[in-house]
C-alpha cells in the first residue's frame, strides 16, 4: 500500500503505547478513498484501497491506541461518514466515532519494546486458544456464502473421514521418535530439543515405567521468564540445577496460582493407542490444547512395558484428509468457499466489531520477552512481526525459543534487551515472497479458498498461515491448524 504509515504509536503514541489493529471500512463505491481522523490530527489523509475481488469495498488497518477517536471518509475529494456507524457532530461537521478498548485480563494486541515482564504460567497450547467468529462481511461485499446444508454436508463427510480412520496410519515407513527421561537435566533437554530440530518430546519415568507427560518449547518459555524474574542474566548453573521433574513439580505449584483465574491444569499425560480413530485423536488434541498426542502400544492388558510408536499432530490429520479429498475436493462444497466468508481463524476486527481478542502482533524491536509475554499471558503460539505500516516480515514462534540453545546464547543474553529481530537472526531463515513454502512465513490472501489454505498447512512444518492483503501485506488475519479442525468439527 502507498502513502503514510498507518501507525498511530509513530506519529504520536511514543515506545510505551499500546496499539490494536482495526480495520477500517467504506463499501460504498469511488475512485479514490481516504481516510482522516483525529488520530492524524485531521490533517494526514491516509490512502485506502478496494479489497480483491470487491471493487466498491475500500479498506484500510490502522493501529491505534486505546481509546475515543473521530474519523472521516475523503471519497473522490469530498468530505463523507458512513451513516451505518456510530456519529456526533463535532468541529469537522459530522464524524464518525470508534472507542477501542482492551480486555483487563489480556495484555494487548500490539506490545511496545518497554513492555515488562509478568507472572503469570500457563499451559502447553500449541494453537490459539479462542476462535474469533468472522463477521466481517458487509451487505455490500459481495462474497459467496455457503448454505448451511452444503456445511453440513461437508463436516458429516469428514467426521465420518476420521471416525473410520485409525491413528497407526500416521505412523511413516521409517523414522525415530525422542522421548526424554525426567530426570535430565533441564539444560540437557534444551539442547536436546534444539539439536534434534524438535518442539515437543515425551517424558520417560524409569521408576514407574511408563511415559508420564511432554516437555516443550513453551515449558522453556515460562522458565526462561521464571529465571529472568530474578534479575540477572541466565546461567548455565542455574539450568543444570533443575531437573525436568523439578520444573514440573514446580510449574504445578505455580499453575496453581491462577485457579482462581478460571484455569484448571491437568497433569495426566494425554496419549491414544494406535487402533483410536483419528477423529477421537484430532479431538484430544483439541480438548486438551496439546500439540501433540503421544501413540503407545502395550503387548499387555495391565498398560505394562509401553511402546512409544509415533507423536499424532494435527498437520498429519490434515495431510491424510486433504490426500484423500484431493482428486474428489467436490464432494466437500466448503472447500472452495473463500477464507474470510468461514468462521474460522483471528482476525484484525472491523470498526465496529467486537474486539474481544485482538489479534497479537509485535514489531521487530520488541524486546524478546515481549515476545514471551504474549506466548504465555495472551495464550498465542505465533507473532507476525510487522512494520511500521502493519506489512508483514516474519513470524517468531514459540518453538523458535530453542534457537537460543545455540553456542548457549541462553547463559548470555537480557529478555528486555534482546529484540525478536536479533532472536530471528539466531538459526531462521527469513521469509521470502508471497505464497512461499519454506519453513518462515506462509501466506494467503482473505480471498483464498479454504481448499487453498487447507493445503498450505498441510506441508510439513507449517502450523498456521498468515493472511495478507494483497501488495501491501498488511496483516489481515492469522488461521493454525487448530482453528480448521474446531471449524470441520463443530
Amino acid at each position: 500500500m502507498s502513502g503514510s504509515g498507518m501507525d498511530f504509536g509513530r506519529e504520536s503514541g511514543g515506545a510505551g503505547t499500546i496499539l490494536t489493529p482495526a480495520r477500517f471500512v467504506w463499501p460504498y463505491g469511488g475512485r479514490s478513498v481516504y481516510l482522516s481522523g483525529s488520530f492524524t490530527g485531521w490533517s494526514e489523509h491516509w490512502p485506502m484501497t478496494p479489497v480483491e475481488g470487491c471493487p466498491t469495498v475500500f479498506q484500510t488497518i490502522c493501529s491505534l491506541p486505546p481509546g475515543y477517536h473521530q474519523y472521516k471518509f475523503i471519497v473522490d475529494g469530498e468530505w463523507r461518514h458512513d451513516e451505518h456507524q456510530p456519529f456526533v457532530t463535532g468541529n469537522y461537521g459530522i464524524v464518525n466515532t470508534v472507542l477501542l478498548t482492551r480486555e483487563p485480563d489480556y495484555n494487548s494486541a500490539v506490545l511496545s519494546p518497554q513492555m515488562t515482564s509478568g507472572s503469570s504460567m500457563d499451559v502447553d497450547n500449541e494453537t490459539f486458544q479462542r476462535v474469533v467468529r468472522v463477521s466481517d462481511s458487509t451487505p455490500h461485499e459481495s462474497l459467496p456464502m455457503i448454505s448451511e446444508v452444503d456445511l453440513e454436508v461437508s463436516r458429516h463427510r469428514i467426521s465420518v473421514f476420521l471416525s473410520t480412520h485409525m491413528a497407526y496410519e500416521l505412523l511413516p515407513e521409517s523414522g525415530k521418535v525422542i522421548a526424554l527421561d525426567v530426570d535430565l537435566p533441564v539444560k540437557q533437554a534444551f539442547h536436546i530439543l534444539y539439536e534434534q530440530g524438535i518442539s515437543t518430546a515425551p517424558l520417560w519415568d524409569f521408576s514407574k515405567g511408563q511415559f508420564v507427560g511432554v516437555i516443550s518449547a513453551l515449558d522453556f518459555i515460562l522458565i526462561l521468564r521464571e529465571l529472568g524474574n530474578h534479575g540477572s542474566n541466565l546461567t548455565e548453573e542455574e539450568l543444570q540445577k533443575h531437573t525436568i521433574s523439578a520444573w514440573k513439580e514446580t510449574k504445578l505449584y505455580l499453575n496453581k496460582q491462577t485457579i482462581e483465574h478460571g484455569k484448571r491444569f491437568s497433569k495426566r499425560l494425554v496419549q491414544a493407542g494406535p487402533d483410536e480413530n483419528l477423529k477421537d485423536v484430532t479431538l484430544k488434541i483439541l480438548q486438551n490444547r496439546v500439540a501433540t498426542v503421544p501413540v503407545i502400544h502395550s503387548f499387555s492388558d495391565d498398560g505394562s512395558y509401553p511402546q512409544l510408536l509415533y507423536l499424532a499432530s494435527l498437520s498429519d490429520t490434515l495431510k491424510l484428509v486433504c490426500r484423500y479429498f484431493r482428486h474428489s475436493a467436490s464432494s466437500l462444497p466448503i472447500l472452495q468457499s473463500p477464507v474470510c466468508s468461514l468462521p474460522l481463524g483471528t482476525w484484525v476486527p472491523k470498526i465496529g466489531e467486537s474486539n474481544r481478542q485482538p489479534l497479537a502482533i509485535l514489531r521487530p524491536n520488541a524486546s524478546l520477552s515481549a515476545a514471551l509475554n504474549l506466548f504465555v499471558q495472551a495464550e498465542v503460539s505465533s507473532i507476525p512481526i510487522v512494520d511500521d505500516n502493519d506489512s508483514l516480515l516474519d513470524v517468531y514462534s514459540r518453538s523458535d525459543i530453542t534457537a537460543l540453545a545455540k553456542d548457549k546464547i541462553y547463559t548470555h543474553i537480557n529478555l528486555e534487551e534482546m529484540t525478536i529481530h536479533q532472536a530471528l537472526q539466531l538459526g531462521q531463515e527469513p521469509y521470502s515472497s508471497y505464497g512461499t513454502t519454506g519453513q518462515r512465513c506462509h501466506m494467503c490472501l482473505r480471498s483464498d479458498s479454504l481448499h487453498k489454505v487447507m493445503e498450505r498447512l498441510a506441508k510439513p512444518g507449517v502450523r498456521r498461515v498468515v493472511i495478507v492483503e494483497a501488495g501491501s501485506k498488511r496483516v489481515e488475519g492469522i488461521i493454525s491448524l487448530g482453528d480448521i479442525f474446531r471449524f470441520l468439527l463443530s
